[in-house]
C-alpha cells in the first residue's frame, strides 16, 4: 500500500489541477454568449426535452431514477483488473492501492470518451433534430461516468449522498471559477458537517441551475451542431470534451477524497 509520502504527492497533483480550473474563464464565458440566441432559435420539442430532463435530474438525486446503475458489474471489472484479491463490496473497492484506482478509472475514462465521440458524431447528422436525441444521451453518459468513477474509488452510488456529490461533479465541470469555488468549498466539507447534504440540495437552487450550467458548457460547438451532416464533426466534439472534463473532475474529486481517508488511516 502507499506510504504517506506518495499519497502526498498525488494530493499535490490534484490541488495543482483544482487552481489551473481557475484559467478557464474566459473561455467559458465566450462559449456561454450564443445561447443567448440559441435559446431563441430552439424549437419548442427540443426545450420541452431539456425540461424533463431537468426533472430527471432530480429524480436522479432523490431515488437514482433511470440513471443508476447496478454495481455488481462494475465490482466483477474492477476486481479483474486489480492487484488486490479481497474484492466482494464496494467497501472493500476502497482498500485497494492507489495505482490500482487511476490505471482503472484512467482506461474507463478513455472508453467513455470514444463512447461520447462516435454518439456526438452519429447525433450530429440531422443537426437540430437530432439534438433533442443527443442531450439526454450524453447526460445519462455523464451520470453513469460518475457513477463508476465513484464505485472505483469505494463509493456506493445508491446512497443519496453520493449521488448529490455527483452531481456536484456534474456542477463543477461546467461552472465559472466562481461557481468551482463555491464548489470546491461546499463538497469539502460534505463529510464532516451532518446537515452537508442538505444545505448542497438547497444551495443548487433547483435542478434547473444544475442542467443549464451542464448545458452551457457546449457553447458555440453545439451551435454549429444543429446544421446537418456538419454536425457531425461538431457533435463529436462536443461530446467527447464534454465527457473528457466530467470524468477528469469526478476522477480529481474523487481520488482526492480517498487520499484524505487513507492519510487518516496513515495518521491512526
Amino acid at each position: 500500500m502507499e506510504t504517506r509520502e506518495q499519497l502526498e504527492i498525488h494530493l499535490q497533483e490534484i490541488q495543482s489541477w483544482e487552481k489551473d480550473q481557475k484559467g478557464l474563464w474566459f473561455w467559458e464565458k465566450l462559449g456561454r454568449i450564443p445561447f443567448k440566441i440559441l435559446d431563441k432559435m430552439t424549437p419548442a420539442f427540443v426545450q420541452n426535452k431539456i425540461g424533463l430532463l431537468v426533472a430527471e435530474l432530480g429524480s436522479y438525486i432523490q431515488t437514482g431514477g433511470k440513471y443508476l446503475i447496478s454495481e455488481k458489474s462494475m465490482i466483477q471489472k474492477i476486481r479483474d483488473n486489480s492487484s488486490f484479491n479481497d474484492i466482494d463490496t464496494i467497501s472493500d473497492i476502497g482498500k485497494m492501492p492507489l495505482a490500482d484506482m487511476i490505471s482503472i478509472s484512467e482506461k474507463l475514462q478513455k472508453d467513455r470518451v470514444k463512447f461520447a465521440t462516435v454518439q456526438g458524431a452519429s447525433t450530429g447528422i440531422g443537426g437540430i433534430f437530432t439534438l433533442a436525441i443527443d442531450i439526454p444521451v450524453i447526460l445519462g453518459t455523464a451520470l453513469k461516468t460518475l457513477q463508476e468513477i465513484a464505485i472505483i474509488h469505494g463509493y456506493d452510488p445508491n446512497d443519496k449522498m453520493e449521488r448529490i456529490f455527483i452531481v456536484k461533479c456534474l456542477q463543477f465541470s461546467s461552472a465559472d471559477i466562481v461557481g468551482k469555488e463555491a464548489i470546491l468549498k461546499e463538497i469539502s466539507s460534505m463529510h464532516e458537517d451532518t446537515n452537508a447534504s442538505e444545505n448542497m440540495i438547497s444551495q443548487l437552487q433547483g435542478w434547473q441551475e444544475v442542467f443549464f450550467t451542464y448545458r452551457d458548457q457546449f457553447g458555440w460547438k453545439k451551435l454549429f451542431q444543429m446544421v446537418p451532416i456538419a454536425g457531425m464533426i461538431f457533435g463529436a466534439y462536443a461530446n467527447k470534451g464534454m465527457i473528457q472534463d466530467v470524468a477528469e473532475t469526478g476522477i480529481m474529486l474523487y481520488r482526492k477524497r480517498r487520499i484524505y481517508e487513507k492519510l487518516k488511516e496513515t495518521d491512526v
